[in-house]
């Protein structure tokens, strides 16, 4: 682990994502010395910059691959190199630690060693949670004869509908659909030539794409169709996250006792004790706090959703009576079968809408997202994603007179451009 001896007097400040205090640095009176958790206090960061640290990660590494599995998500990789001698915050991070984090002196040398001792020597794949990488640096992480990483995914989309000085509050005003289109584009060229991206709504740490995205009171199978049309026709990997299939969206808790996620507890702690505006923060919680996307999968109408007979670590959405997995597997017009069949289409077209060129139309619209996927041999499609509640209209400049629908999330579908609340369409233009 870091340490930082007692009689060097205190470190510089780093700052901890949950601790109560924001503190990086633990002191531990056993050792007389300062520990580094930029998480947990009981999650220490681990010394990379010991060789016999590395080795034993790569062990670890080594141990499962050998039993058979596919690979690794690694959690904010990007964070594993630090500079020992821990200066003081040069003032360029100030307010943005999260990018300094991300910066360590050696990183690509511990990604590259990693790759050359552990994961070139598997069939196997990597994506590594990239907080801090901006998009300049992404190659330097995927970039196949750098020998590093495979893919990695990003957080610049996360923030929109956040408040933009504390990503913990939402801010209605924030919501710019253009914004967000423009994420996915930039995000696209990045890796036209060389490297691999990934796309995604929900994680772990992040609420559920229906709540946060769409609309989980009176479009929720229409708007949840639209982002899994989104999600499965970009030139990217697209991870779909649990229970988004079947409708999940947030429990939004009304008390932090039913929360078990540290950053939500520590963060309402820290107002609590500073005078903060505890009933402000639970408030936007309920919007975007981490547990909304870990309550247990809701699979029938028994008790707990069908997930277990003893008591669940989250309580159960109370909505598992109406949205579970045995209601969608029974509903032809489901999320459920709806994903499959985009699932299906993209695979079945994979040369356009894996691997075909993208490009963004109508990028000034504020409701719809409008963009081609074409392949080399010119064959094209285009999708029209509605984001809005109401009726919408795009002008794309392409002539969609004998434009054929491959698929939509509405009944007869128009061509013409037109797209009800929250519609989805993909057409064939040749």
């Amino acid at each position: 682990f870091h340490w930082w001896p007692e009689e060097k007097g205190k470190p510089a400040t780093r700052w901890s994502f949950f601790d109560e205090e924001g503190n990086a640095w633990r002191y531990d009176s056993t050792t007389k010395a300062y520990y580094l958790h930029y998480f947990s206090r009981k999650q220490p960061d681990l010394n990379w910059e010991n060789k016999k640290v590395r080795q034993e990660v790569y062990d670890l590494m080594k141990f499962w691959f050998d039993k058979g599995i596919d690979g690794f998500r690694m959690d904010v990789i990007p964070f594993i190199s630090k500079d020992s001698a821990f200066p003081e915050l040069p003032k360029a991070y100030h307010g943005n630690f999260v990018n300094y984090y991300a910066n360590g002196p050696k990183l690509h040398e511990y990604l590259h060693e990693m790759n050359q001792e552990v994961l070139s020597k598997y069939d196997i794949m990597t994506v590594g949670e990239g907080a801090g990488v901006q998009r300049e640096d992404a190659l330097k992480y995927v970039d196949e004869d750098r020998r590093e990483l495979q893919t990695f995914y990003h957080f610049d989309h996360v923030g929109w509908g956040k408040r933009k000085d504390n990503g913990r509050y939402p801010d209605p005003n924030n919501r710019h659909l253009p914004d967000l289109k423009s994420v996915f584009t930039r995000w696209d060229s990045t890796f036209k030539e060389k490297g691999w991206g990934t796309v995604y709504f929900t994680t772990h740490d992040q609420s559920r794409m229906q709540s946060r995205f769409g609309d989980d009171k009176v479009y929720k199978k229409e708007s949840s169709k639209m982002l899994y049309t989104l999600l499965l026709t970009q030139r990217a990997t697209p991870y779909l996250y649990w229970g988004d299939e079947i409708g999940m969206s947030n429990i939004r808790f009304t008390s932090v006792d039913q929360y078990k996620d540290i950053e939500t507890i520590n963060y309402y702690n820290y107002l609590k004790k500073t005078g903060g505006d505890t009933e402000a923060f639970l408030k936007g919680q309920q919007e975007l706090g981490r547990d909304n996307s870990r309550t247990p999968m809701q699979w029938n109408t028994q008790a707990n959703g069908g997930f277990t007979k003893g008591k669940p670590w989250l309580q159960v959405n109370p909505d598992f009576s109406k949205i579970n997995a045995e209601a969608a597997e029974k509903d032809p017009n489901s999320i459920l079968h709806f994903m499959r069949k985009m699932i299906k289409l993209r695979k079945d077209n994979k040369e356009i809408l894996v691997y075909g060129k993208y490009t963004e139309l109508d990028k000034d619209n504020t409701k719809v997202y409008a963009y081609t996927r074409e392949a080399a041999n010119g064959k094209k499609v285009l999708v029209l994603l509605n984001f809005s509640k109401e009726t919408a209209k795009t002008n794309t400049g392409l002539d969609l007179s004998k434009a054929k629908v491959m698929i939509g999330n509405y009944p007869n579908a128009a061509t013409d451009g037109s797209l009800k609340p929250f519609e989805a369409v993909v057409l064939e233009l040749n």
